[in-house]
């Protein structure tokens, strides 16, 4: 006689990728020069080609761009493939870089630095920021990855970077566009503490219609991405729903009316 079938658990795989400014949080002299990195912090879907745009206060930082540019690819990214296109412009208030591993069937999941920035700090003790700004994407043979959570750093110029940082009071979550199209919204969230958190997208009725996220997370901003599909991969029809996340046993909204 066979016992009791086995009971399986099915989990939810959130796909995407996490990526950071790192370090978060550093304090360097007035007048000097320092670099950071732009690092996927953990292994999540595959890519072979990015685009970032990193946003910065020209009147505390202004770029400067390392010769040969090339030495600007992450070790992590390079690696990955010897032959890419790449092409990065210094502009007045932000960064531009694209990257793509040209080897056929080449492609990276992560964890690893993906590419670096150097600034030049200006002689006014303050603090600032690097922030990834609207467009940052990643992609896999040519498909866009729609998931993208990102994370932004503070410079403190000769105090740390922690005094006088706006960093938020509590939890925030909005959403933008809104109302969008079908093609979904990105949700920007803040917390002013580490720890554990989930973002869902749910109907009107309370249903689950989309897991983006759930895991540890550390203080501060970050955005994640939806692509107005639910779990299985389906475009949802148009209507109103609401982002959410819990978070320290609260859990915030953000109602979002998708169109045609």
């Amino acid at each position: 006689m066979r016992g009791p079938r086995p009971f399986y658990f099915l989990a939810t795989f959130v796909a995407g990728v996490t990526v950071i400014i790192s370090p978060l949080n550093q304090t360097v002299a007035p007048g000097s020069e320092f670099e950071v990195s732009i690092q996927v912090t953990a292994a999540g879907s595959p890519f072979n080609a990015f685009d970032a745009y990193v946003g910065f206060d020209p009147a505390a930082l202004t770029p400067v761009p390392l010769s040969p540019i090339s030495l600007q690819e992450g070790s992590y990214f390079t690696g990955g493939c010897g032959n890419r296109f790449h092409i990065f412009a210094a502009g007045s208030d932000r960064d531009t870089v694209t990257d793509v591993l040209l080897c056929s069937g080449a492609s990276l999941t992560g964890p690893g630095q993906i590419y670096r920035l150097r600034f030049r700090a200006s002689s006014t003790p303050q603090v600032t920021y690097l922030r990834f700004l609207p467009g940052l994407a990643f992609y896999n043979e040519g498909v866009k990855i729609n998931s993208v959570t990102t994370g932004d750093a503070h410079i403190g110029i000769g105090m740390p970077a922690g005094v006088g940082d706006a960093r938020p009071s509590g939890l925030r979550l909005t959403a933008a566009p809104n109302p969008s199209h079908s093609r979904g919204t990105t949700f920007s969230i803040e917390m002013d503490r580490a720890g554990d958190q989930r973002v869902l997208v749910c109907d009107l009725q309370g249903r689950v219609v989309r897991h983006l996220q759930n895991g540890f997370f550390p203080a501060g901003s970050r955005t994640v991405s939806w692509d107005g599909r639910n779990d299985s991969g389906v475009v949802v029809p148009p209507g109103v729903y609401l982002g959410m996340l819990k978070a320290g046993g609260k859990t915030l909204k953000a109602r979002l009316t998708l169109l045609n």
